[in-house]
């Protein structure tokens, strides 16, 4: 059943706040966000605001068997994906992140990819990709692998990023269905 609706203030007292990974050993796909939302943070469930594309390019990328709520998100562990985020700490709009909390996220990361070892990472936000690997120039797709881990640099799923649609990220999302 899909989550209530949260409260404006609800959504302002999360500021800054974290949320757990979504995460296990040997995943397929550990699909990395840039942050949490406020909204995610309060609901409880990543990728949870509803102008967010994550859960239906998912679906029409064939990696979820159907289209998942929000609510769902520790389903995924049982179809060996999981998710992270690069920065812990929950904002409004990733922008509001700073440069150096991206590339402290990215020491955050090599942890758990040591401690997990997922087959690959899928970095949902190319800007932040290229920030925290400063890699200014990187493209869509594979990237060099990193602590033992194939990479991959994705489209971000926010309602914000007006350069791809559902279709659009569900067909580059498709493409790590090779590597599972």
């Amino acid at each position: 059943m899909p989550t209530p609706r949260p409260t404006q203030a609800e959504i302002l007292a999360a500021h800054g706040q974290t949320m757990p990974d979504i995460i296990a050993p040997n995943l397929k796909v550990l699909f990395c966000g840039i942050n949490p939302s406020l909204y995610s943070v309060v609901i409880g469930h990543h990728f949870g605001r509803p102008g967010n594309r994550f859960w239906k390019a998912l679906h029409k990328a064939g990696i979820t068997p159907r289209l998942y709520d929000p609510s769902e998100d520790a389903s995924l562990i049982a179809l060996g994906y999981g998710i992270t985020n690069m920065a812990p700490r929950a904002t409004a709009r990733a922008d509001e992140l700073s440069k150096a909390e991206i590339q402290a996220g990215r020491e955050l990361l090599a942890a758990k990819i040591q401690k997990y070892q997922p087959k690959c990472l899928a970095f949902l936000g190319i800007t932040a990709y290229r920030i925290a690997f400063a890699q200014p120039k990187a493209k869509i797709g594979p990237q060099p692998d990193w602590e033992g881990t194939q990479v991959w640099a994705l489209p971000n799923p926010s309602g914000l990023n007006a350069h791809y649609q559902v279709d659009g990220l569900a067909e580059v999302y498709s493409w790590l269905l090779a590597l599972t």
